[in-house]
């Protein structure tokens, strides 16, 4: 579908929100919503909003993402992640205009040790994930036509993540730690951008998992990001990551999956393009946006 013009993004103040609004702005007409101008949590106010404006394609990054809080606001959850998502889809399928709904690698369980593809049967440990998994089903019982894009570990210049805080922690503490029995991908918003529109002009539809190649721990991934801070001369007190266990992490309410990489070969097939792997992305992210402050 190369003629889609009109981009909605909805969750324009979110990592990759942001990210997708200023990437694709001067090539399509984009129309960017942060929360305070559309929340997924008052429906009356995405129907009235959406109806009003003309659009080939709407990107959904909005969700309520806290997985901890979660768990005690199941409502507000599955409102947000569930119910939103099939009113978007809705609105779509009225105007004949296609939904991209970004999703989650936490609807599996993570018991696999290899690459987990679209087909696998989901299996949520959460009210996060019971209600992205709902989300999904929503969307797609609309229309088949829309795409479900599951993606992992985000990172990007737009929003702090995990990255960022290891970064500053870095900084301020001779000593950083990270957990190193959980494994998955991460995703950079810039590559991301790309990925998408190359998967909307060649059709894609039903769901689709992106993510940048290789896996890794978040101790691994930490500590990558730190050498290569080091590197290019940022000054920081730590050198090394120690490892934690998610057993250590006493402050987790909700119950996290230890392994979901995703595997990208749907998407390789579907576009020719193979994701470059995660340590390139990074190496990019901190000579691009963190080498600078």
């Amino acid at each position: 579908m190369k003629n889609l013009r009109r981009i909605i993004v909805i969750g324009a103040n979110g990592r990759l929100g942001a990210a997708l609004a200023r990437e694709y702005q001067g090539v399509f007409s984009v129309k960017a919503f942060a929360r305070s101008q559309l929340d997924l949590g008052k429906l009356d106010q995405v129907r009235s909003t959406l109806s009003e404006t003309e659009f080939d394609l709407l990107l959904n990054c909005a969700a309520l993402t806290n997985v901890d809080y979660c768990e005690s606001h199941s409502d507000e959850a599955f409102l947000i992640n569930a119910e939103s998502p099939r009113l978007l889809a809705e609105i779509c399928a009225e105007k004949s205009a296609k939904l991209v709904h970004i999703s989650t690698d936490y609807v599996f369980d993570g018991k696999q040790d290899t690459p987990y593809i679209e087909e696998d049967p989901p299996a949520p440990l959460s009210v996060y994930a019971e209600s992205k998994l709902e989300g999904e089903r929503s969307v797609l019982e609309v229309s088949a036509n829309h795409l479900v894009v599951r993606l992992s570990w985000v990172f990007g210049p737009d929003r702090p993540s995990f990255i960022d805080q290891i970064i500053q922690r870095a900084r301020e503490n001779e000593t950083v730690t990270a957990v190193a029995d959980k494994f998955s991908s991460p995703s950079y918003t810039i590559d991301v951008a790309n990925w998408l529109r190359l998967a909307w002009e060649n059709d894609a539809q039903g769901i689709l998992h992106l993510a940048n190649s290789g896996a890794c721990s978040w101790q691994e991934w930490a500590q990558y990001a730190i050498d290569v801070c080091h590197n290019l001369g940022v000054p920081l007190k730590a050198e090394r990551v120690g490892k934690l266990s998610l057993t250590d992490m006493k402050n987790f309410v909700a119950r996290r999956p230890v392994y979901t990489v995703l595997s990208t070969a749907k998407f390789t097939a579907l576009t020719g393009v193979q994701p470059r792997h995660w340590r390139e992305a990074i190496a990019e992210y901190i000579s691009a946006h963190v080498s600078k402050k």
